[in-house]
């Protein structure tokens, strides 16, 4: 059995690394390979999922737009309602209208003058 020189020992540990080394890059390869896979069928699997709840949250987002345009528009309509019944009831009864009008005001003027009172207090 011829013992190897040392040279032919390195030269042989040399390329077994080399060996290894390449064995392992093709494992990592691999592994990369498949990890990138199983990423991309991930993706693939969840666009539908994502696609889905964006087209809902368009959907809830269009439907309270619908009811915000609704509100306001049955808010205007009783508004005008309200105007119509107000000047409607000046017409028929301007005595009263005024009475009211002006005991609203005396209301508010003292509400307003005991505000003002307490914060000075303070």
């Amino acid at each position: 059995m011829n013992m190897p020189t040392p040279t032919q020992f390195v030269e042989g540990a040399a390329r077994s690394a080399d060996l290894a080394v390449d064995q392992l890059d093709g494992v990592a390869q691999q592994g990369h390979d498949q990890l990138a896979a199983k990423a991309h069928s991930a993706v693939s699997a969840a666009k539908p999922v994502m696609e889905r709840w964006a087209k809902d949250a368009e959907s809830i987002a269009r439907r309270g737009l619908d009811s915000a345009r609704d509100t306001s528009r049955h808010l205007r309509e009783r508004a005008a309602q309200a105007s119509d019944s107000t000047v409607n009831y000046i017409k028929d009864e301007p005595v009263k209208a005024m009475l009211i009008a002006a005991a609203a005001g005396a209301a508010l003027v003292t509400v307003i003058s005991l505000l003002s009172r307490s914060r000075h207090r303070d």
